[in-house]
């Protein structure tokens, strides 16, 4: 079953209070900061709504705040998928896939990354199996949107300050609304 732009706003209607991860944001407050850092950084329509949409997953599997403080990797980058790849293009969708990689991968990569991660994101990167080995970073940047995934991965990374003034859900909603297939 494919998602709707109403489907889409109901689930951060219902589930967006939901806390980030033990940040001192919500689920809705940091989709809508990951959306705003990357339009303000000019990426395109497609990588902003995946920006704005990339943990949309743990709002589907709702294992409520901070499972990884349970021991749980609740698939979030995976979940989604399926509701959203009848509506969305892959320059969308695997941004999204491929951003829990892209943090083991920038790990390896950026010897100054693992250390301004938050305890909670640390914590997940060994749920979602560690740093990648050199070979594994260099397969990982060969694949197809493995930049933008990086990027959206930066991006999520900073969308953890609170009281952020950004764009409504409304704007967002709009920009997944042109990339829509």
């Amino acid at each position: 079953m494919a998602l709707s732009l109403d489907d889409i706003r109901s689930l951060f209607a219902e589930h967006g209070a939901i806390s980030y991860s033990g940040e001192p944001v919500s689920q809705l407050e940091h989709a809508l900061q990951s959306g705003s850092l990357a339009e303000d950084e000019g990426a395109s329509d497609e990588l902003i709504a995946a920006a704005f949409l990339h943990d949309l997953g743990h709002l589907l599997n709702l294992h409520g705040e901070t499972p990884t403080a349970r021991g749980i990797d609740d698939l979030h980058q995976y979940f989604a998928l399926p509701f959203l790849r009848p509506i969305l293009p892959p320059a969308v969708l695997e941004p999204i896939r491929l951003h829990v990689d892209a943090k083991r991968c920038l790990c390896a990569i950026d010897a100054t990354y693992f250390g301004r991660l938050s305890e909670d994101s640390v914590r997940s990167l060994e749920l979602q199996g560690g740093v990648f080995s050199e070979e594994e970073a260099q397969s990982f940047l060969q694949l197809p949107y493995a930049q933008d995934a990086l990027r959206l991965r930066r991006w999520d990374d900073r969308a953890k300050t609170a009281g952020k003034e950004t764009p409504s859900i409304e704007h967002f909603l709009g920009v997944v609304e042109r990339v829509m297939c």
